[in-house]
């Protein structure tokens, strides 16, 4: 799937969020190496804790349908440049995609940042950590 149509993806599921606290929506479009689309959104909670975002949301249903190899993961809101994912979500990209993944970051705007998984945070702790 060319990039440009997973972005539309991402902007479809951002209309998902549930957001009534920050009104900041986010969407991602999460795609698997055999070609399904796995859409998540931020789904807020007043206990902030309970939140949880777009990428994690989509990573999830991925992994809980047993789909667990990834093409690139898009990330879109409405920011000022492309949406920077948080720790918590770097942290679960890095350990459940592999580190050469494509993630593209990009606002409504259309502003585009490519990385790959192991730019989003260096030195990740992995399940590989726990052996030592």
């Amino acid at each position: 799937m060319e990039k440009n149509s997973l972005i539309v993806e991402a902007n479809k599921a951002r209309e998902f969020a549930y957001v009534p606290y920050s009104n900041f929506k986010v969407g991602a479009a999460l795609i698997s190496k055999d070609g399904q689309i796995f859409h998540g959104c931020n789904i807020e909670n007043a206990a902030y804790s309970m939140t949880n975002c777009a990428e994690r949301t989509a990573l999830f249903k991925a992994y809980s349908e047993g789909v667990t190899q990834f093409d690139s993961l898009v990330v879109v809101a409405d920011t000022e440049g492309p949406v920077s994912p948080c720790g918590a979500c770097r942290q679960v990209i890095s350990e459940l995609c592999d580190a050469e993944m494509e993630v593209v970051l990009t606002n409504l705007k259309g502003d585009i940042l490519k990385l790959k998984v192991k730019d989003l945070l260096p030195g990740a702790f992995s399940p590989k950590d726990l052996n030592k």
